[in-house]
């Protein structure tokens, strides 16, 4: 077979090249712009076009398909030109989707923990050597590429994603999968800039639920009110089974998980990730693995990449990195680091940098996420604001927007919040540094280990 991608430079998109390169396609792509990772990966594996930009002359009329990327645009000149030819011109989840329509489809769904979720699946499969398809849209320890695609394995996990799958398909990621097996893990009002109202956010997931394949299986979370919600009104012909917390508690720092088979010492902390955890025991356990198996596995897990990864430590001073931007993974993240270190004093460092986040309309969705951190600190730059083309933020705004009103600050620079963070640290100090950016270039561990010296 023979597939081009415009816009093969996207995380998820490039690592679909490779999985096709490596399965025997013929692969060819193009893209103006290819940062790393995407770069190097794909260099390594011969795909990386020779040059940057589009070129509607490499098309062929012996394309079998041509993937589009969300980061395309409509006027693409490749797109346009496919089109005039008649090529078959799909997203890369419609994609998925035809690569894997014969097997038992398992869609991981919801506003946060869907990746960690997966991740701690693919960590039980694979510690037991039991192989499945997958796609994961974030790169996870222990894996060269996050699509696998075979010719016969029996399932295809699939991170479920509600935002839109193209340019030209304005439907969301999710629904293309028609799953067999769905797990619904929360929901939270997100991606602002496509769902402009928290209504027309929440319509994404009763979409998922209606395209469950007949007969299939639906498992929640029951400690999310909005899931129930959802869950609760579907009207299509599947099963539904609710999932809530584990038995567990926290000893010396460390997470215990009680179970019928003993205690399950963990490497992962944090209510939510527990809740994540039982979640894909349920999954695990629709994939043939039992709960003896399950717990064998999951008390090596560290957790998926840039989720609560410990980027510093010392004897005084623990240090933490992590995805969150969303409120909801916000309050989540910083309730997870003082559960885990209640006798540590908590700093939550917290970036504005998505769409959303440093959107006028929607900043106040991150009331008291922040609450449960000694001292807090939000950065944003209005640069960023401005290039985004949104109203302009103020501090006073932000301030407003989290309703804590002692021990928060505001900053704009980041020699500043630097500064401030120096001052703070103390003995026995948690930092939790949360941001899907940089925070403008910041070496978190190279700062963290001058502040501890």
């Amino acid at each position: 077979m023979k597939v081009h991608f415009i816009a093969i430079g996207g995380s998820a998109m490039h690592n679909l090249a490779i999985a096709l390169h490596l399965k025997g396609y013929e692969v060819s792509g193009s893209d103006d712009e290819i940062f790393e990772p995407s770069r190097g990966r794909l260099a390594k594996h011969g795909l990386l076009p020779s040059h940057s930009g589009w070129n509607p002359d490499i098309l062929s009329k012996d394309l079998d398909f041509v993937i589009l990327g969300m980061h395309a645009r409509k006027d693409n000149p490749e797109l346009i030109k496919a089109r005039e030819m008649g090529l078959k011109v799909v997203s890369y989840p419609e994609f998925l989707y035809e690569q894997s329509k014969d097997k038992t489809r398992v869609v991981i769904a919801g506003s946060h923990g869907k990746t960690s979720i997966t991740a701690m699946i693919l960590h039980v499969l694979h510690f037991h050597q039991r192989d499945c398809d997958f796609m994961v849209g974030a790169q996870l320890e222990g894996f060269e590429t996050m699509v696998k695609l075979t010719h016969n394995n029996e399932f295809m996990l699939l991170e479920g994603d509600e935002y839109l799958s193209s340019p030209i398909d304005l439907r969301p990621k999710f629904i293309h999968y028609k799953p067999n097996i769905t797990l619904l893990s929360g929901i939270a009002w997100d991606h602002v800039n496509v769902f402009p109202t928290y209504e027309s956010y929440l319509e994404q997931f009763d979409k998922l639920l209606e395209v469950i394949e007949p007969g299939g299986v639906v498992i929640y979370n029951e400690t999310d009110p909005e899931v129930v919600k959802v869950v609760e009104r579907a009207s299509n012909e599947v099963k539904k089974f609710a999932y809530s917390l584990p038995d567990y508690s926290v000893q010396d720092n460390r997470t215990i998980l009680h179970t019928e088979m003993g205690e399950v010492p963990l490497e992962i902390f944090g209510r939510h990730n527990m809740n994540n955890l039982e979640g894909a025991r349920w999954i695990c356990n629709q994939m043939g693995v039992s709960d003896e198996e399950f717990y064998e596995a999951i008390g090596s897990f560290k957790g998926a990449s840039h989720r609560l990864e410990t980027i510093f430590s010392t004897n005084q001073m623990i240090a933490f990195r992590d995805f969150a931007h969303a409120p909801s993974k916000v309050k989540a993240t910083v309730q997870a680091v003082k559960e885990g270190y209640p006798d540590y004093k908590l700093i939550a460092c917290l970036e504005l940098h998505t769409f959303s986040s440093l959107n006028i309309k929607f900043i106040d969705q991150y009331q008291g996420s922040l609450d449960a951190a000694g001292e807090a600190m939000v950065y944003f730059n209005p640069a960023v604001v401005e290039h985004k083309k949104l109203p302009a933020l103020s501090d006073a705004a932000v301030y407003k927007a989290f309703g804590r009103p002692t021990h928060l600050e505001v900053f704009n620079n980041n020699a500043s919040l630097l500064a401030a963070l120096k001052e703070r640290t103390q003995d026995k100090c948690a930092v939790l540094i949360m941001s899907s950016g940089s925070f403008d270039g910041i070496n978190w561990k190279e700062e963290l280990m001058g502040i501890s010296n």
